[in-house]
C-alpha cells in the first residue's frame, strides 16, 4: 500500500491523504486551509490533485472524517473534476458537505456510515471507530488491505465528560490494537501541550456568568460548525432569559442543519429572526455571528469597523469563544482593540476559559501510543514543530525511531511485507482559490500584491529608439500610494540612461529584455537610496 499526504503534514489545514492499493485509490478527506497574511486576495488553499488528476476513474471513495472546513472544504473542487465519487461520512458531515456542494451545483453521491460500521471501497475495507472532537459524528477509520492494517484517528481528543455523552471509543482502539495496526496516523495539533485538553463541561460556569451579569448586548462570535460551543450559548441565554438569533449565512445554514438533524437543542421560542431582536430590550438580546478569526467581510470585523447595521457601544459584551488560528493573530487583536476603544467589554480565551481545543493532548496520544501499540507511527495534521512532537511521544512508548516517519505533503510511504519506508515525494504546492479561479495565482503573483500592499506601484514610461535602444524622450514616472517629490526619480533616470548607454545594451532586440533592464536599474536606485520597493512596471514605446 502506498500513503500520500497531499495536505495537513506541516501546515494545520487542507488535510488531505490517499491511500493506493492493487491500483485503486481512497482519499481520507479535503479540506482546505485559509491565507494568513502575506497571501492577499486569496479565498482558500487547497491541496494540489497534480498527482491524481489523471487517475480520477481509480478512486473508489472520499471518508470524511468530520465537517470542518479544513477537512471537507476542498470536496467540491474535487468533485468538479469527477461528481460521481462517492462520499463516506456521517450523518452531520454528509448534511454539512451536501449543503455545501448545493452551492456549486453538484448533487454528491453519499455512502451514510457510523461508529461500529464496515464499508468496503474497493480493495479497501474501512472500519468505522467513534472519536470525540469540537464537531459532532466524528470518526475515526481503519482500513484492512491485504497490504496491511491502517488506523487514522482524524480529528480527536478525549473528553470523559463530552455535552453530547459521546466518548472517543479506547475499547475499539484497543480492538484494533490487539488484530494488528501496521501504520497508526495520528492528529498532532495538541502534541506539545501536556497533561489532556480540558473538558468542554468546564467552560459553562464561565459562560453562564457572562450571561448573567452582562449589562446589555451579548455577541458571540464561534466557527459556525462548532454545535457544542453554541449548545452552550444557547443554554445561556435560555437560563438568563435572553433571546437569540443567528447572523451570518454559515452560521444560519450550518445551524438550521444541526437542529433539523438533532445535534442542537433549541428550547422552544428561544430564537427570533435578527430583524426582530433589534427591537427588543439590549438586555433581553443574544447574536451569535461568525468572524472569531478576523475575517474582514464577517459580521464581527464589520460590527468592529462600524460598517454593520448592529452598532455596538458601551455596556454590550462580545464574546469570543472559540481558537485563535496561527497567522490570524494581528487580526483578532485589531478588533480586541476596536471593541475595546468603542467601550465593549471583549471576553476571550486570553482572559477568560470560554474556549478549550478540540485536540488530544500528549496525555491522550500516549494513551492512544500504549493502547494500539501500532508497528509504525506517521503523525498528521500539524506544522513541523507538531509533527515532530507527537513523533517523540511515540519513540517514549517503545515504537522503534526507524518506524516513525515524519513526512512533508507530496512524501510517498509504501507499507510492504509489514514495513513502511519513504519511497518517493510527487507534487503537492499550494494551490489558491481567488473569486472564481482555482490555481491560477502564482508565487509570482502574490509577490507582486505585496509589494502592491507594502510599496505602492510604479509606472516607467520609456520612449526609445528601437535602432539605437537610446531615450528618445525623457523617461515619465507615473505612481500609485508611492510617496516621491521632484528629485526621487531623478537619479533613477540618470542609472536608466547610463544602462542604456552600455555597448551590450545596443543590441537588446527583445522589448521584454530591455523592459527588465530599465526596470532593474530604477529597482536598484530607489531601494539603495529610498529603501523602497515598489511594484514597477515597465512600458516600452517605439519612437
Amino acid at each position: 500500500m502506498r500513503i500520500t499526504p497531499l495536505g495537513g503534514l506541516g501546515e494545520v489545514g487542507r488535510n488531505m491523504t490517499v491511500f493506493e492499493h492493487q491500483g485503486k485509490l481512497l482519499i481520507v478527506d479535503c479540506g482546505v486551509l485559509f491565507p494568513e497574511e502575506h497571501q492577499p486576495g486569496i479565498d482558500v488553499i487547497l491541496p494540489d490533485f497534480t498527482s491524481i488528476r489523471n487517475r480520477m476513474q481509480d478512486i473508489v471513495g472520499i471518508v470524511l472524517t468530520h465537517g470542518h472546513e479544513d477537512h471537507i472544504g476542498g470536496v467540491p473542487y474535487l468533485l468538479k473534476e469527477r461528481p460521481d465519487i462517492p462520499l463516506i461520512g456521517s450523518e452531520l458531515t454528509l448534511a454539512f458537505i451536501t449543503a455545501k456542494l448545493t452551492e456549486h451545483r453538484i448533487t454528491p453521491k453519499t455512502v451514510h456510515v457510523e461508529a461500529e460500521d464496515k464499508h468496503q471501497a474497493g480493495p479497501f475495507e474501512c472500519e468505522f471507530v467513534a472519536v470525540n472532537h469540537s464537531i459532532p459524528d466524528s470518526l475515526a477509520v481503519a482500513i484492512r488491505t491485504k497490504a496491511g492494517l491502517i488506523l487514522h484517528t482524524g480529528d480527536f481528543k478525549m473528553d470523559q465528560f463530552p455535552l453530547d455523552d459521546r466518548i472517543t471509543d479506547l475499547r475499539h482502539f484497543a480492538r484494533l490494537g490487539e488484530e494488528g495496526v501496521d501504520m497508526f496516523l495520528t492528529d498532532s495539533t495538541n502534541a506539545e501541550v501536556p497533561g489532556f485538553t480540558t473538558s468542554e463541561r468546564e467552560l459553562t460556569p464561565a459562560i453562564d456568568k457572562v450571561f448573567a451579569t452582562a449589562p446589555k448586548r451579548i455577541i458571540v462570535s464561534s466557527f459556525a460548525s462548532h454545535i457544542h460551543r453554541i449548545q452552550q450559548v444557547l443554554d445561556a441565554a435560555h437560563a438568563s432569559g435572553r433571546k437569540v438569533a443567528f447572523v451570518g449565512r454559515s452560521m444560519v445554514k450550518n445551524m438550521g442543519i444541526a437542529k433539523d438533524l438533532g445535534y442542537l437543542r433549541v428550547p422552544r421560542g428561544l430564537l427570533v429572526d435578527f430583524k426582530k431582536l433589534q427591537s427588543m430590550p439590549d438586555d433581553k438580546v443574544a447574536l451569535v455571528c461568525t468572524g472569531s478569526q478576523g475575517e474582514p467581510m464577517a459580521a464581527l470585523s464589520r460590527m468592529a469597523n462600524g460598517t454593520h447595521q448592529i452598532k455596538l457601544g458601551a455596556g454590550d459584551t462580545v464574546l469570543m469563544a472559540s481558537s485563535l488560528i496561527p497567522g490570524n493573530e494581528n487580526a483578532i487583536y485589531g478588533i480586541i482593540n476596536k471593541f475595546t476603544d468603542l467601550g465593549v467589554q471583549v471576553v476571550h480565551k486570553g482572559n477568560a476559559k470560554v474556549h478549550v481545543s478540540g485536540h488530544a493532548s500528549a496525555g491522550e496520544l500516549v494513551y492512544c501510543y500504549n493502547i494500539v501499540q501500532p508497528t509504525h507511527v506517521m503523525p498528521v495534521h500539524g506544522e513541523s514543530k507538531h509533527l515532530h512532537a507527537n513523533a517523540e511521544l511515540a519513540i517514549r512508548t517503545g515504537v522503534p525511531a526507524e518506524n516513525v516517519l515524519v513526512v512533508k505533503d507530496g512524501t510517498t510511504v509504501d507499507l510492504v511485507d509489514g514495513k513502511a519506508r519513504v519511497s518517493g515525494q510527487v507534487e503537492a504546492g499550494l494551490v489558491y482559490v481567488d473569486g472564481n479561479t482555482v490555481g491560477k495565482v502564482t508565487e509570482e503573483t502574490l509577490v507582486e500584491r505585496r509589494l502592491l500592499q507594502e510599496g505602492g506601484a510604479v509606472t516607467v514610461v520609456a520612449i526609445v529608439d528601437p535602432d539605437t535602444n537610446q531615450l528618445a524622450e525623457p523617461l515619465e514616472f507615473i505612481t500609485k500610494g508611492f510617496i516621491q517629490d521632484a528629485k526621487t526619480f531623478k537619479g533613477a533616470a540618470e542609472k536608466v540612461k547610463a544602462a542604456l548607454g552600455k555597448p551590450e545594451a545596443r543590441n537588446i532586440d527583445d522589448v521584454e529584455k530591455l523592459e527588465k533592464l530599465i526596470g532593474d536599474s530604477v529597482s536598484r536606485h530607489l531601494d539603495s537610496v529610498y529603501r523602497r520597493a515598489p511594484l514597477i512596471t515597465v512600458v516600452v514605446i517605439d519612437a
